[in-house]
């Protein structure tokens, strides 16, 4: 008869076999994320999405680049050469409004010419379409990085362009993005009648300005207001999150993926300071960097990608998709339309 030792052993062999079988087996792994089918895309959205001095600029007032977000994403989705499968109408300047109106172009103060409502492009056959708007509305972003740095002299370590903004206690500029998410709303409800079947996203705008410190000789703020931008482009985004919610769009956030890559950051910013550059970028808008970071984000989120992942798949070099602007095209169309705001 075994003794009660002997008996024992198969049992601890049994259970050592099993956590081995635990320890050294690993887990299955999670599908990769699909690579979504997109047939016809439609970006609309104002300078933030058109690129403005990004190269290559299209031969249009609008300084539309094709190095913007739409272009790499469309490149990403493999239709940035596929005849009608993309269709980039964004439009520095654009305000919500200009979705179902007509744009003077370069700027109401230089009327060129005009262009069509963003609406236009959009068909029943519509799959995709990405917007980026609301900054410009009630002269928001204008205000922030054009204005606010006028009043860094009076008081360069307070909040100077918050205290200018803030009438008989109430904060002018907050609550113009409050009708701003009405004002997006009704774009996502438009976007969605006419185009019916087609996945809608809201683009938010990345991070301008660092969580903490000052870089003022690229962001030229009193320190104070470096807090008060922060939290007026938060509460931005926020106002598009709940837009896009509200009429059952998804929401891209693009403000919090790009920490460490605000204006402050140098060669890792994906927006330029107060210093425009013809072949960068416009002042206080992405660069060419910034641009793929963002489509990359909106990529992950079509392809169910995780928070966070890094999209690895090749990207071919970009080429001129249509007619685009030389340097000294483009040189001589800013000496006649300065892009401000």
């Amino acid at each position: 008869m075994p003794s009660p030792k002997s008996r024992r052993l198969p049992a601890l062999a049994a259970t050592v076999l099993t956590l081995l079988a635990f320890t050294t087996v690993p887990a299955e792994a999670a599908p990769p994320a699909k690579v979504p089918v997109v047939n016809h895309y439609v970006a609309l959205g104002d300078s933030f999405t058109a690129g403005p001095l990004i190269p290559w600029q299209s031969a249009s007032w609008c300084f539309r680049s094709n190095n913007n977000y739409p272009s790499w994403l469309a490149t990403k989705l493999g239709i940035y050469y596929t005849s009608g499968a993309f269709e980039d109408v964004s439009c520095s300047s654009a305000t919500t409004a200009h979705m179902t109106q007509p744009q003077t172009v370069p700027d109401a103060s230089i009327p060129l010419t005009t262009e069509p409502p963003q609406f236009d492009a959009l068909t029943l056959d519509t799959d995709l379409v990405t917007i980026g708007i609301g900054g410009n509305d009630a002269g928001v972003f204008g205000h922030l990085v054009y204005d606010c740095p006028t009043y860094r002299s009076s008081d360069p370590t307070g909040a100077p362009c918050k205290k200018h903004y803030t009438v008989n206690g109430v904060d002018t500029l907050l609550a113009a993005v409050a009708q701003t998410e009405k004002n997006v709303e009704r774009v996502v409800a438009g976007a969605r009648k006419r185009s019916p079947g087609a996945k809608i996203l809201v683009i938010g705008y990345p991070r301008l300005l660092p969580p903490t410190g000052y870089c003022p000789s690229v962001m030229p703020f009193a320190d104070g207001d470096y807090r008060y931008l922060d939290q007026v482009e938060r509460a931005l985004n926020a106002a598009l999150s709940k837009a896009a919610k509200a009429k059952g769009a998804t929401y891209v956030d693009t403000y919090a993926p790009s920490l460490g890559h605000d204006a402050c950051a140098g060669d890792a910013a994906w927006v330029n300071g107060q210093y425009t550059n013809l072949l960068q970028a416009v002042s206080y808008h992405p660069f060419e960097e910034g641009m793929e970071g963002i489509a990359s984000i909106i990529y992950n989120v079509l392809s169910g990608a995780p928070a966070g992942a890094a999209d690895t798949r090749p990207v071919a070099p970009r080429t001129s998709h249509g007619t685009a602007l030389t340097p000294q095209q483009l040189a001589h169309r800013m000496e006649l339309a300065p892009i401000g705001r």
